[in-house]
């Protein structure tokens, strides 16, 4: 019955959106809405066909023997006056599924999970709630125990599930607290920090949708493989106008993968780098000795203090540099035409030849080199890249910065760019500005353009000059802007669409998963794209693994939010089995012996195991292949040091038919997977081979936590391969002897 209603509103929302389609021309209010109702039937088609799967998952029956079903949206009997169906799992009648216990039942008699494949019910679990009751399956333990550990066995298939059938009692209500102020989301490996945060944007857009709907929310994740891992969660859940980003791709047109040392990233990072931007603006901002700027058969002259006069009072407009460029040279004509007159005579002059000579000065060639010298009109990646590749220029925009870091910043001037540049190209927007006179005077000719040819088809039209005057003509029913304007181009973008195409877009919400690993230039950016400082940051301290990562979350937010932020714990852990997190617990101890790690839920009989090999590119692929074998359909990941990524990741892609090799599109695809720590964080896979622990150690300064974070990856099955000899944080390992 519910998936017949479902089909019954794909079929409506489908026949609604094409006559939406068909409609054409009309005023600017017509097309307005027209496009809002493309947008909304458009968006209800991907939800219904989003929900499809695991619509329903859910029941609960209580003791006045009311019956709700709980599912991923709500559907309603329009014959029977709006009657329930389904009752979407947001809604506040809907919390005791996952918060109803024994102890507190809240009027529940039994709780019913359902688990189903396609349209088909293939096993469901009860649990009796009524302490009194003499029916079995009384639950004390973990809410839908028996659902939520086959969920958690279950194969991974290379995307992230949603947790919505599942949901724990400290992870609804993280979900469900309110959308004002920042929330931290702190957690340990295979908490579910990032389907707590997934789960949470879903409930924010279901009961903020007014407010959210408009602005939209933004979801920052490491790495581009992390976002199509969790790509179909949010879908999943109905909501499909999230925008998903990593820092490296909020600067529109521009995706930054470029690669570059962890020490010049860390410098990068630093808020100092907000006032080397501004120095480095301000240095382009020139006022040189005198100049001489030929015009026709004069050569006029700009002395330092008039040049320092112009540029103070462009300065004291407090508007970015591009912007206030304009009373820059504003005053620099002024200064330029008082000269030029005096030498042909003012008195021979009168207010028309002035202007004309303004005019002239404004439009010649040699004074707009002149004035470009003194005042570019700059793009923030040319300052940035004009700064990186001189060290005149660094040295003069960073003179507290030592030699070495500026050395580390180098770099030519075609290089790529790298995810630290974006909050730098990012603030140099904000001080640059944007000169937009001449887009506005593009624009204007184009507007113009386009009514001229409107009018040219009326006049077409019209040309029977010997037409009965009763008759109605093109011109009587329609004028040329009218005409224009029906034809201007249609607009059926979502917020996410249009926000991903504009920097200056804020949201309504911003969620910033691994948040640990934001540098604080990085948080700048983000702060300044939600005003509102409505956000959800997830994330774990211990596992912190950039240089320029946090240390404390007071330290990335009391600068913009002082202690007005929430800290929530997640102490549960689902995903890793109790004797893989027995061997990640002593690398964590050498991070911090104040850290505890969390609590695993259950026990996978397997043992992790080491093994130590003369040479890892001749038998690391044998050791994968036989570790591939034990999961059967399941997916493993080989975690490196990043600098060998490339060598074993060759290896093993030669010997393992369909492995992938770092975060390539079809890597999360792929039974086998070669990653550095990096790409692999907040993944996770049946089976896990870490492969040079003393690498990953050496690797970077934070490499205990890198190590922790390779180690908590798996669900089922870990295993350890080296050269030389085991780390000693590793000791609890076994012998290679398990893989038989």
């Amino acid at each position: 019955m519910l998936y017949g209603r479902l089909d019954d509103l794909r079929e409506q929302s489908s026949k609604r959106l094409a006559g939406s389609l068909r409609q054409t021309g009309g005023t600017h209010q017509m097309r307005s809405e027209r496009d809002t109702s493309v947008a909304m039937y458009s968006d209800q088609l991907a939800q219904y066909s989003a929900v499809e799967n695991g619509l329903c998952f859910g029941r609960l029956d209580f003791h006045e023997g009311e019956r709700f079903y709980i599912g991923r949206i709500g559907l309603f009997d329009e014959d029977k006056e709006y009657e329930p169906l389904l009752m979407d799992w947001r809604a506040p009648a809907a919390r005791p599924f996952y918060l109803a216990t024994a102890a507190s039942p809240d009027g529940v008699r039994r709780r019913r999970h359902m688990r189903t494949k396609q349209r088909t019910v293939v096993a469901f679990d009860d649990e009796v709630l009524d302490i009194n009751s003499t029916e079995p399956s009384r639950n004390e333990g973990l809410t839908g125990e028996a659902t939520l550990l086959a969920a958690v066995n279950a194969n991974r298939t290379g995307q992230m599930s949603d947790i919505v059938a599942t949901i724990q009692a400290e992870q609804d209500k993280i979900i469900r607290t309110e959308l004002n102020g920042v929330v931290v989301v702190q957690g340990g490996p295979g908490t579910g920090k990032t389907a707590v945060a997934l789960h949470r944007a879903a409930y924010l857009l279901y009961t903020h949708r007014r407010q959210l709907a408009k602005r939209g929310v933004l979801v920052v994740g490491p790495n581009a493989t992390f976002l199509r891992y969790i790509g179909q969660v949010l879908p999943s859940l109905g909501e499909t106008g999230v925008l998903l980003s990593t820092v490296g791709e909020l600067y529109p047109g521009l995706n930054a993968v470029g690669r570059e040392s962890p020490e010049a990233a860390a410098i990068k990072g630093r808020i100092t780098m907000a006032d080397v931007i501004s120095h480095a603006i301000k240095d382009r901002q020139e006022a040189p000795g005198m100049i001489e700027v030929p015009f026709e058969q004069e050569t006029l002259r700009l002395d330092r203090r008039a040049i320092t006069e112009a540029r103070g009072r462009a300065r004291r407009t407090r508007r970015p540099h591009n912007e206030a460029r304009r009373t820059f040279v504003r005053e620099m004509i002024s200064t330029m035409a008082n000269q030029a007159v005096n030498k042909l005579g003012r008195h021979l002059l009168d207010a028309d030849d002035i202007d004309e000579i303004r005019r002239e000065l404004r439009e010649d060639e040699n004074v707009q080199n002149a004035l470009a010298r003194l005042w570019p009109t700059l793009t923030p990646q040319q300052l940035l890249s004009e700064l990186f590749s001189s060290a005149k220029r660094l040295a003069t925009a960073a003179p507290r910065m030592s030699k070495e870091d500026r050395a580390l910043l180098l770099r030519e001037p075609d290089a790529e760019w790298t995810p630290a540049d974006v909050p730098l190209l990012d603030e140099a927007a904000e001080l640059l500005g944007e000169d937009d006179a001449d887009a506005k005077a593009r624009a204007e000719r184009q507007r113009r353009q386009a009514i001229d040819y409107a009018q040219g088809v009326l006049d077409i039209l019209d040309l029977e000059d010997d037409a009965d005057p009763e008759i109605l003509m093109a011109h009587d029913l329609m004028d040329a802007y009218r005409l224009a304007e029906r034809h201007g181009g249609e607009n059926y973008e979502t917020a996410a669409e249009r926000a991903a195409a504009d920097r200056t877009w804020t949201f309504g919400h911003i969620i910033v998963d691994e948040a640990q690993e934001l540098s604080a230039m990085a948080w700048r950016t983000l702060m300044r794209r939600c005003p509102s400082k409505s956000m959800t940051v997830v994330g774990d301290i211990a596992q912190t693994g950039d240089i320029a990562g946090a240390t404390s979350w007071g330290q990335v937010l009391s600068p913009y939010v002082m202690d007005r932020w929430k800290l929530t714990e997640l102490t549960v852990n689902y995903r890793t089995p109790s004797e893989i997190m027995a061997v990640a617990a002593d690398v964590l101890a050498s991070v911090d012996p104040e850290l505890v790690p969390p609590t695993s839920v259950r026990d996978s009989g397997v043992e992790p195991w080491h093994a130590q090999v003369r040479d890892l590119v001749a038998d690391l692929p044998g050791l994968v292949a036989r570790e591939a074998g034990e999961i059967g359909e399941g997916k493993l990941a080989v975690i490196v040091p990043a600098a060998r990524v490339a060598d074993l990741g060759e290896a093993i892609t030669a010997a393992i038919p369909g492995a992938a090799v770092g975060s390539q599109s079809a890597a999360l695809d792929a039974r086998a997977v070669v990653l550095g720590v990096v790409d692999a964080k907040g993944l996770e896979f049946d089976a896990v081979v870490v492969v040079d622990p003393a690498g990953i150690l050496a690797e970077s300064p934070r490499g205990a936590s890198d190590l922790y974070v390779a180690l908590t990856r798996a669900t089922q099955r870990l295993g350890v391969v080296h050269e030389g000899g085991l780390p000693g944080v590793l000791s609890r390992l076994k012998g290679a002897s398990v893989l038989g």
